[in-house]
């Protein structure tokens, strides 16, 4: 098994790195041959297995990224030191520097006059029994004193400022027909005494009571 050497280009220079170059390549001949005398040669098979070697291809490195500006942080301002308070045992004579201007006087309220209130008017209501009225008394209807009916009617009636009687009501019966329409024909024929309040006739409400009674 021969070696080949490779053959060096004359360039010109020492002859001392030729002397190195080939003292390493024996070497490493040397090296070799003792290994395989001393090593055997299944051994050696196993160690010298193929290795299996895989092209790694190195992407570039690309240029990092300038990181955005961040604005600086604001720094917290410490608060200031509390202030010592100087205390003095002694009082100032100066005067005050502010003055409160004198309050003008309060308006004198005017005197409120209140008229005199009026002494009420006196109402006097309407009147049914004068005797210079003449005023007739109701009729006993025959039947009712054939049948015994008797009772009392409450009238209601509303006297005009003439002393007429312009409306009857019955506001309370005697329980028989005939007595309540006697009465209320009789008083419907009536004069009154008008209602006054003070010397002035006015109209007014007035209530009429009718008694029927039959003699024992």
């Amino acid at each position: 098994m021969g070696i080949l050497f490779p053959r060096l280009p004359d360039s010109g220079q020492p002859e001392q790195h030729l002397f190195s170059f080939t003292g390493a390549v024996a070497a490493h001949v040397a090296l070799v041959a003792l290994v395989a005398t001393v090593v055997p040669t299944e051994e050696l098979k196993k160690a010298l297995r193929p290795m299996a070697v895989r092209l790694v291809e190195i992407q570039p490195e690309l240029p990092k990224q300038a990181k955005p500006h961040e604005a600086p942080k604001p720094k917290r301002s410490l608060p200031p030191p509390p202030q010592q308070l100087l205390t003095s045992n002694t009082v100032s004579d100066a005067p005050a520097a502010f003055s409160v201007p004198p309050q003008p006087p309060a308006p004198v309220a005017a005197p409120i006059s209140v008229a005199p209130t009026p002494a009420p008017v006196a109402i006097t209501v309407a009147r049914f029994d004068a005797d210079y009225l003449h005023n007739p008394k109701p009729v006993y209807p025959h039947a009712s004193r054939r049948l015994g009916e008797q009772g009392k009617v409450l009238l209601r009636v509303y006297v005009s400022a003439a002393g007429l009687a312009e409306k009857v009501e019955i506001k309370l019966s005697s329980s028989f027909a005939r007595l309540d329409q006697a009465a209320e024909e009789t008083v419907s024929r009536w004069r009154f005494v008008p209602a006054k309040r003070g010397e002035q006739a006015i109209a007014a409400w007035v209530q009429v009571p009718i008694t029927f009674q039959l003699e024992s």
